[in-house]
């Protein structure tokens, strides 16, 4: 639900909406981006047969479910991209652990892969906003790039060298099926070779309908199949209303061409996400190796190590260009509700909590800024406040000097809505919807929310 400073109202008419999508989809699904996985999954009913995979694509899948690939052997990318969790983790960490043994923390939530073959590349041209690329501060080109990086990562597959990687493909029984995708040649050269893992990867999420099914309930909604429920549709208002919750100003619900809405504009804003204690990087004072201590120099809160996004760590070209520090790519909200804990460092576990923190973050701070030992911080605590001019006060629901303009109630109904989109509604067998726990909200449920008190402990595996 994140909105983005200057953006203006993107928000359509239901009819309007549902006859554009309605057609869109259907060329989508022709396309090959309907389809399903199994019963567990969030998408619809079956998994494509083997051969509707193009031979680099099997390729792919088999690689991305392979732990033999990682130091520990126990590692893959489906350990941190599960099916059932629109291909995000499920260990309800904030952030993965890997290494050689399993128990280094990472620095990131991590993402979905659903949907992730329609960011366009990153882009930030002159005077304007920044915008694609992927990871969560678009560092990697392309999706076979991203692909490639865990592999090598420290604290994720955690192989020395591309060599190391390729010393492992060669024990691996798809082999000959690597070779007669890539050439016979393609197992001489380390970088290559991690290159064209990335290529096979990269296919599978493409080829694959379960990375992109298009299958919620609001898709069906649109093409006229199913009625959403009344606090559903009072949900879609809210969001839709840009005095109300304003979320479409990112998570655009309008599709483009002919893809139905993605919900992200893949363009990065800095909202104040309050600092999560449960991350290993977060504590100061942690003698983890890969983590830089890059807030030393950078004055108060004087914590060691901070996350700013686009301008660092994790890539380097806008280190210098602070007004970006602490900005971060806008997810897309498809299947949100089976993808917690939410933001780049999982510090909300729950929608109600993320949509309250939304609507409160200014108005109730002490809610959600807290100290490591539980005790109220300083606001945007997961920043320099050096850097505090760059979060986003001047939209809607971010404006400071206005009162919390959702009630409880309201917040409830767009958390509905939200559940909405999950994948795996099938409108001849909607009892069979596979709706989140969390997607039950209500006013009363918002309300001990918003008294909860915030945990801050230290994540443990």
């Amino acid at each position: 639900m994140t909105t983005r400073t200057g953006r203006g109202e993107r928000h359509c008419g239901e009819g309007a909406v549902r006859a554009w999508v309605g057609a869109a989809l259907a060329v989508a699904l022709l396309a090959g981006c309907g389809g399903g996985s199994d019963s567990s999954s969030t998408s619809s009913s079956a998994t494509p047969a083997a051969n509707s995979l193009s031979a680099m694509a099997q390729v792919g899948e088999k690689i991305f479910s392979d732990t033999a690939l990682s130091a520990s052997g126990k590692q893959s990318c489906a350990t941190c991209h599960v099916q059932s969790r629109a291909y995000a983790a499920d260990d309800g960490l904030a952030v993965p652990l890997g290494g050689p043994n399993m128990d280094l923390p990472g620095l990131r939530n991590a993402p979905s892969l659903v949907y992730t073959q329609f960011t366009p590349a990153f882009s930030f041209p002159a005077g304007g906003k920044a915008v694609g690329g992927f990871f969560r501060d678009g560092r990697s080109a392309s999706l076979a790039d991203q692909g490639e990086q865990p592999f090598v990562t420290p604290f994720e597959m955690a192989n020395a060298s591309a060599d190391e990687v390729l010393a492992k493909l060669l024990t691996r029984p798809y082999l000959a099926d690597f070779k007669a995708v890539f050439g016979q040649d393609s197992v001489k050269d380390a970088t290559a070779t991690l290159h064209n893992i990335g290529q096979a990867l990269a296919q599978y999420q493409k080829e694959d309908p379960s990375f992109h099914p298009f299958s919620s309930k609001y898709d069906a909604y649109l093409k006229g199949s199913v009625a959403l429920a009344p606090q559903e549709l009072n949900g879609l208002a809210l969001f839709n209303n840009p005095a109300k919750g304003n979320c479409t100003a990112c998570h655009v619900s309008t599709p483009t061409a002919t893809t139905p809405a993605l919900f992200t504009d893949f363009s990065y804003d800095n909202v104040g996400i309050p600092r999560n204690w449960k991350i290993a990087a977060n504590i100061d004072g942690n003698t983890l190796d890969y983590v830089p201590k890059n807030g030393t120099a950078l004055g108060a809160p004087n914590h060691d190590y901070f996350d700013l996004g686009l301008c660092g760590p994790l890539r380097t070209e806008f280190s210098g260009r602070t007004s970006v520090c602490g900005a971060f790519k806008v997810p897309t909200l498809r299947n949100i509700a089976l993808t917690g804990p939410y933001f780049h460092n999982g510090v909300f576990n729950t929608l109600e909590e993320a949509v309250t923190w939304y609507i409160t973050r200014d108005t109730d701070p002490a809610r959600w800024y807290v100290k490591a030992d539980g005790t109220p911080d300083i606001p945007y605590n997961d920043l320099p406040t050096a850097y505090g001019a760059n979060v986003n006060v001047t939209e809607v629901p971010y404006i400071p000097s206005l009162a919390p303009n959702l009630t409880n109630s309201e917040i409830a109904d767009l958390v509905r809505f939200l559940c909405t989109l999950t994948d795996g509604f099938d409108p001849a067998n909607p009892s069979a919807y596979p709706v989140p726990a969390q997607c039950q909200s209500t006013a009363a449920s918002v309300a001990a929310t918003r008294a909860g008190p915030v945990v801050a402990t230290t994540q443990s595996k």
